[in-house]
């Protein structure tokens, strides 16, 4: 299978192809269930489109809390079937889907009653694994172990001596979510789909009650299309509701966003081998490893305000901070915080007002012929959601159309990773890169990790790190724009890299750096390059700015302080 590559060149030559013809399934919205989407039906043998308004995963999928997982306190809730479903899709995403992207991580759930607690906890998460294992693709995370007070403490000197009685062990998964859905979009076009961001949907074509297109604006070169499809799948997320409106109709159901903020923090705040789940009196709150950081989270509170950048208020980092300081014997403090995000889950509303009871699980309708949507899920169970979203669709289609064979289908990257891991002391011979740095590029594209490593022998230069975000090579800022669609500065440091929550400068430091390397690949000028940095320096400023709001309301009319892109 030939790779993709999505470059300026391919992206305005899809929009094109796209106005050209007819298209079986036109999917509106590239997180990780339009990628997940698009990847399904262009595997079916469908001719398939995506576009995208902003970026790849530039909302919810690039915001979350970057686990797979089966969703162990929905064992609480009785909900067997939605946590069976992720467990076993956590178990096809780290052992044939994804494993270059996919890799298990410990939480320690710190027990604090003596004797009932143990047995509750422990049979939940004996149940936990006992449904993995089931699912016949859970052999590849290690059991849950119960530990002792003694024991606890020496997993994780972090926590308090009072903080806890023992403690239990288990195993689920993480990705780099924005990492994960590029791939899948490179992957989907790989199989013949036609993709591309920066393309947003200002209306839908109709004939009599049927929907049979979509008007789409190019926001990069100006222009618009007219994309027809016999079927179009309405995958915006939180955005949902809005897409509706376009064509009049408010829809068989209603999603809610739920606001989640995460913190990253420096790996020396917190001493410990594995990472926490702990209980609060609305939901859990985790701290999960993320290479030289931590990631604190989350938080589930409503959210009306402005969806494309939901704001962190200052109340809602000290609710953070407070509640993982309860069982850390040296406390975080706001001088710890090196990055903050935050997301919006899209719930499908039920007759709760708290978001923390409204469905994580999905659903799928036809509300007017021609058109599919599908809204709610969770990460885990994307390929899920995506299956049943073609299948509404087919019955659309005037052909006979093939099932589903994305369970069998590797993302790019994934075919000769564990061979190159194997082999990655000799790759750093042969590159004179550290093995260090060739275990980073392989966890982050796999097999394709030889397309940077040809740029590199290229341009010897490119080898080296960034000099402000040294955990990133300059090569991979370039193979951003050349390879994975990169339009803008803010896609390269918030999206293609972490650096924007992974520096205390918030990768304002390297945005210079990082701009002038990919210049000459998005044919920028002199004052193009200037105002991607100003652009971006404004946008944390704004977003700084926001954090110390000491609510919603005031924090989402900082965040607005900042102009949303920069026009070419």
């Amino acid at each position: 299978m030939k790779t993709a590559i999505l470059g300026p060149a391919q992206r305005a030559e899809a929009l094109a192809r796209m106005a050209e013809r007819e298209l079986d399934i036109l999917v509106v919205g590239a997180g990780v269930v339009g990628a997940g989407t698009a990847l399904d039906a262009a595997t079916r043998g469908l001719s398939t489109g995506l576009v995208e308004a902003r970026d790849w995963a530039s909302g919810t999928s690039s915001r979350s809390s970057k686990l797979i997982h089966g969703g162990l306190r929905y064992l609480e809730m009785l909900d067997f079937a939605l946590v069976r479903e992720a467990l076993k899709e956590r178990g096809l995403l780290l052992e044939r889907l994804a494993p270059h992207l996919v890799k298990p991580v410990p939480f320690l759930y710190p027990l604090q009653h003596k004797g009932w607690e143990r047995w509750y906890a422990g049979s939940g998460v004996a149940l936990y694994d006992a449904m993995s294992v089931s699912s016949g693709h859970g052999r590849g995370l290690p059991m849950h172990r119960h530990l002792s007070h003694k024991r606890a403490l020496q997993v994780a000197p972090c926590l308090k001596k009072d903080a806890l009685v023992g403690a239990l062990q288990y195993y689920d998964a993480q990705m780099d979510d924005a990492r994960y859905v590029t791939t899948m979009v490179r992957t989907a076009a790989a199989y013949g789909a036609q993709v591309a961001n920066r393309a947003r949907v200002v209306g839908f074509l109709r004939e009599g009650e049927r929907v049979v297109g979509v008007r789409v604006e190019d926001v990069e070169g100006g222009g618009d299309y007219e994309i027809r499809a016999q079927q179009i799948v309405n995958a915006t997320g939180v955005w949902t509701d809005d897409t509706q409106a376009l064509i009049g109709e408010r829809g068989q159901f209603h999603v809610r966003a739920s606001k989640g903020i995460h913190l990253v923090v420096p790996k020396d705040r917190i001493h410990s081998t594995t990472g926490l789940i702990l209980r609060t009196e609305k939901s859990v709150l985790f701290v999960i490893p993320w290479g030289r950081h931590w990631i604190v989270g989350t938080t589930d509170t409503d959210w009306d305000l402005d969806k494309a950048h939901p704001a962190a208020s200052s109340a809602d980092i000290d609710y953070l901070l407070e509640h993982v300081n309860e069982v850390l014997a040296t406390p975080l403090t706001r001088d710890d915080v090196e990055g903050v995000y935050a997301g919006l889950r899209p719930l499908l509303a039920g007759e709760s007002d708290a978001t923390s009871k409204l469905s994580r699980e999905h659903t799928v309708a036809h509300p007017v012929p021609g058109l599919v949507v599908v809204a709610g899920g969770k990460y885990t169970t994307y390929r899920v959601m995506a299956k049943d979203a073609v299948d509404e669709a087919v019955h659309g289609l005037d052909q006979r159309v093939a099932d589903c064979v994305t369970e069998d289908v590797p993302l790019v990257g994934a075919e000769g990773y564990r061979a190159l891991w194997n082999a990655r002391a000799r790759i750093a011979a042969r590159t004179g890169l550290h093995v260090a740095r060739i275990e980073h590029l392989l966890n982050r594209y796999g097999s394709l990790t030889e397309e940077l490593l040809e740029l590199v022998v290229a341009d010897p230069s490119l080898g080296e790190p960034l000099a402000h975000a040294d955990d990133y090579l300059r090569a991979e800022a370039v193979y951003a724009c050349t390879h994975e669609g990169a339009r803008h500065l803010d896609d390269v440091l918030t999206r293609r890299t972490r650096i924007s929550i992974e520096t205390f400068d918030r990768g304002t430091r390297s945005a210079r750096e990082v701009a002038e390397l990919i210049a000459p690949a998005l044919g920028w000028d002199g004052d193009q390059i200037e105002k991607e940095i100003a652009h971006y320096q404004k946008r944390v400023e704004a977003e700084r700015e926001s954090q110390r709001q000491p609510d919603d309301l005031t924090a989402d009319a900082a965040r607005l302080g900042a102009p949303d892109i920069v026009p070419l």
